[in-house]
Parts: structure tokens; C-alpha cells; sequence
């Protein structure tokens, strides 16, 4: 059975910080969505229907995205995944997600701000897996 994805470890937080990112930070996000979206970790985001994980994931990003915007951040794509071209081909990817922040210190700050946290249920019901794959500048032509 593969293991899902759906938060960061201790391990991967230390060496995200370890990296010493200095400046902006564009953050990859793979995501595959539940068919329906479990919410029993949050019952009170719950709508009174069952709904899509994609559908729950809308709501993740329109409660999210103001306070982004907010933080200074810039959500730079979002769009439709699917199957790798180059890659396994056994894994799919529902959407795939460009978030573009200051610097790895506001990214922290932005995801720890309370009025995001109250939010978060939906993208918790929403996600089956998950990959968040930061990204620096640093190759030039």
C-alpha cells in the first residue's frame, strides 16, 4: 500500500529550514482529491450535503486566497493535473498549484496565522495525497 502525503514531518521542516532559502519562494503543490470530501476531522466546515473533494478544495482556496493575498503572497497557477508524461504511470495528480510568497519566514507566518488555521478543514477533507515541493531562484541564463 503507498503512503499518503498530507502534512509536513519534523524531518522534512528541518530540512526545508536547513536549505536557508533566502528570498522568494514558489511552492509546488500535486494534489489528488477524495472522491467525497471527509470531513469527520472537522464537522463544524461540514456542509449539510456530501460534496466532491474538489469541490471542498474550492472552498480551501476561497477562504485561503484573500488571506494570501494579504500576506503578500500570489497564487501563480492553478490548474488540472493528470497523468505524468515523464513519470510513473501509475500515479495521477488531480490539480497542480503555483504559490508564490516573499520568503520562506512569511510563508511560516502565513500558514500559522490563525484566521488561515480555521480554514484548513477543508483542505484536510478534500485531499486524499499530497506533494509540496519548495522552490528557490537560482539557475540563470
Amino acid at each position: 500500500m503507498k503512503e499518503n502525503y498530507l502534512e509536513p514531518s519534523a524531518e522534512s521542516a528541518a530540512a526545508l529550514f536547513s536549505r536557508k532559502l533566502d528570498g522568494e519562494v514558489v511552492m509546488l503543490n500535486l494534489l489528488r482529491f477524495r472522491d467525497t470530501a471527509d470531513y469527520s476531522g472537522c464537522p463544524q466546515l461540514a456542509p449539510k450535503t456530501p460534496i466532491s473533494g474538489r469541490f471542498a478544495y474550492q472552498k480551501y482556496i476561497d477562504h485561503t486566497l484573500p488571506l494570501l493575498r494579504r500576506s503578500g503572497g500570489e497564487l501563480v497557477f492553478l490548474g488540472e493535473g493528470g497523468e505524468f508524461f515523464i513519470g510513473p504511470q501509475d500515479e495521477r495528480w488531480d490539480m497542480a498549484m503555483l504559490v508564490r510568497q516573499k520568503s520562506l519566514q512569511v510563508f511560516v507566518a502565513f500558514t500559522s496565522d490563525p484566521e488561515y488555521l480555521a480554514g484548513m478543514g477543508h483542505r484536510t477533507a478534500a485531499v486524499e495525497d499530497s506533494r509540496l515541493l519548495p522552490l528557490a531562484p537560482g539557475f540563470s541564463s
